[in-house]
């Protein structure tokens, strides 16, 4: 008979290589590699050649700051190590980062319900779609995954054994969290509590958790100090991450155009459509939906305001003060819709859409008559999956709810899941890469949900 390790370890690796597999289709057919990776693979070259953390212009580089250098030093390691040239190389690297986060979800799901929830866990880790087409992109996505699942772990061990080397771990995944994207001091907001709950918090635990906690979260902000101190150099302001609408000091932003965005948009299309083409490229008119008017006379000044910005494809004082005069009006016609159904609207869509972004086939994939049966089969299927781990979350996470050694982290899982939701409750453009933080969470609680509670019971180590 085999031993039950070794059938664990084999099935472990199997599940590995099939992640691996599905990771290499998708660097193959679906690689992303313009837009922002080459802004980060630009930043990061100027910064190895020039000494200037900026962007290539004319008269020279000009620096920046509109994005952490997180990602940039990511890059910059893979272009020493592959060559400067080959952004595709850190593909390879995400591929091999990606299948680590897919360990440390099996380990969390080991801890919360036995070995048969790690190997379901695993399985659906590396299988999951949402999570592969990252590693397939020049972006932050699966580093930042990464981080995210590597402080939860890193709190749960402390939790059951608070050991400094624990602390350590935790911080610096926190740290390196807030550099990749500056939303992510909302993981430390929901983890660092979890550390003082989990021991107590009175003045006879001072030593056993307030300095753990109090230094943890010294480790997470301090690589900022030297960013911060950097931007205060170069641009004589107080920067300490990125800004919201990643524009350097002293440069224009629209903020009339995108006050009228949020007056309307829900999904991402609207922010493929319009929102990333405003202030560049030429925008349809044709694509606004019917929402984002409420009379004839609304209808025909937004039609000159798309006529005029498109006579130069550039945003402009008229062009945005037109913006803003229509947003204005339709802001204090239906105030309820600006600021609580549009919204949670656009929260739904970036939680709840199939996430086919990146895949071949028209942005609004229900249109049955602009989508092949392939692509829209394709789209129910992967949405079908997200509501899917979204419900066996919640069976998941209620079948823990007993479970008092478990409460620190699940309050800290929940604690960043509102914590994110609000935040983006308060973003302009929809895009559904927002809410894969979720999906690491999700992954967890479903193999805890399809693995038999019996097993999970009998297998379930207490903690140390």
């Amino acid at each position: 008979m085999t031993h039950p390790r070794a059938r664990v370890l084999f099935w472990s690796i199997v599940a590995l290589f099939a992640g691996a597999l599905l990771r290499a289709y998708c660097i193959r057919h679906y690689p992303q590699l313009q837009g922002d990776p080459q802004l980060y693979a630009e930043v990061i070259r100027n910064w190895i050649t020039h000494g200037v953390y900026g962007f290539t212009q004319e008269a020279g580089v000009r620096p920046t700051l509109i994005r952490l250098p997180g990602y940039p030093i990511f890059l910059g390691v893979c272009f020493r190590l592959f060559g400067m040239a080959n952004l595709q190389a850190a593909l390879w690297v995400q591929v091999a980062v990606d299948l680590l986060t897919c360990g440390l979800l099996a380990l969390l799901a080991r801890r919360f319900a036995g070995e048969r929830a790690a190997i379901t866990a695993l399985w659906l880790a590396v299988l999951c779609p949402f999570l592969a087409e990252f590693t397939a992109a020049g972006l932050t996505e699966t580093l930042t995954l990464f981080c995210t699942v590597l402080a939860f772990w890193a709190l749960q061990q402390w939790l059951d054994a608070p050991q400094w080397r624990w602390v350590v771990v935790l911080g610096t995944a926190l740290a390196y969290a807030i550099l990749l994207r500056p939303d992510q001091g909302l993981l430390a907001a929901a983890v660092l509590p979890a550390m003082l709950l989990g021991h107590g918090f009175g003045l006879s635990k001072v030593k056993e958790t307030i300095v753990p906690a109090a230094v943890c979260a010294l480790l997470a902000v301090l690589p900022l100090a030297p960013w911060t101190v950097r931007n205060y150099r170069v641009f004589h302001v107080l920067q300490p991450l990125a800004p919201r609408y990643a524009n350097d000091p002293g440069e224009p932003n629209p903020y009339g155009f995108q006050r009228w965005y949020r007056t309307w948009a829900i999904d991402y299309a609207s922010t493929e459509d319009i929102y990333w083409d405003y202030d560049g490229d030429a925008m349809d008119f044709a694509t606004l939906p019917k929402r984002a008017f409420d009379s004839p006379e609304q209808y025909r000044e937004t039609a000159a305001v798309f006529a005029l910005y498109n006579e130069t494809k550039r945003n402009s004082p008229e062009v945005d003060a037109r913006f803003a005069a229509i947003a204005q009006a339709r802001v204090q016609a239906h105030p309820l819709r600006y600021y609580v159904l549009l919204p949670v609207a656009r929260l739904g869509n970036m939680l709840l859409r199939p996430r086919v972004d990146w895949l071949p086939g028209p942005l609004q994939w229900w249109r049955w008559s602009e989508s092949s049966p392939l692509q829209f089969s394709r789209a129910l299927f992967l949405g079908a999956l997200n509501l899917a781990l979204i419900v066996f979350a919640v069976i998941g996470a209620w079948r823990l709810k007993g479970r008092p050694d478990l409460r620190p982290i699940l309050l800290a899982m929940l604690a960043y899941g509102v914590l994110r939701c609000a935040l983006l409750l308060t973003v302009d453009n929809s895009e559904p890469r927002y809410t894969v933080e979720f999906v690491p969470f999700w992954i967890v609680l479903s193999a805890v949900a399809l693995t038999k509670p019996r097993a999970a019971e009998s297998e379930n180590r207490a903690a140390p």
